[in-house]
């Protein structure tokens, strides 16, 4: 399904800030991460679950770094998507399931957050798109994600932050490793 009105994006930074805010709302999207999950030890996380996590996205923000963009519908911010190179996301280094492939340069995609009124419209392939262009942009060669790809035919959105296999299919996206049943490593290259 297309979302009704004009689908545009912006990269996070400090003017589009409130966006990001007013999108993730009071509890900073799922459970106060700010989109910090992939950024921080697990304790670390933990300890600064929601205000913490906050001040943390904030700073990296202001401090000249861009961790995603905000995609908007009519203006209105509708959506999240966090992609930056693979090196700002420290919890994939240590991860069984999407550790390194190669020693190829990636940007990685790692988060999707849809507001509720948006879901099920499609703005998660938008989203998607707008971070594959953007990466290309900057000179990624290689944008990599780490997608869901449910055993069931759905899935709680709340469980569908690391994108779904489908949606990145979609996108022109192909399997390049599985090291789990239900969370292929995708890849799209220039």
């Amino acid at each position: 399904m297309a979302p009704s009105g004009t689908f545009s994006f912006k990269p996070l930074t400090p003017p589009t800030w409130p966006d990001f805010e007013a999108l993730f709302g009071e509890n900073g999207a799922c459970g106060g991460c700010w989109c910090m999950w992939y950024r921080l030890k697990r304790s670390e996380f933990d300890r600064r679950k929601g205000e913490g996590n906050r001040k943390s996205m904030r700073g990296i923000v202001h401090g000249g770094t861009v961790p995603g963009l905000v995609g908007y519908v009519d203006g209105v911010p509708a959506g999240w998507v966090s992609v930056a190179p693979r090196e700002q996301f420290p919890v994939l280094e240590r991860s069984r399931v999407s550790k390194r492939v190669d020693d190829e340069a990636v940007w990685s995609v790692v988060c999707f957050f849809v507001a509720r009124p948006r879901r099920r419209q499609g703005i998660s392939i938008r989203l998607l798109d707008a971070a594959v262009e953007y990466a290309f942009s900057q000179g990624a060669g290689i944008v990599e994600g780490y997608p869901v790809e449910p055993k069931k035919s759905s899935m709680p959105d709340a469980f569908a932050w690391h994108g779904l296999a489908v949606v990145f299919s979609r996108a022109g996206f192909t399997e390049v490793a599985r090291r789990s049943e239900t969370r292929p490593v995708m890849r799209r290259y220039r």
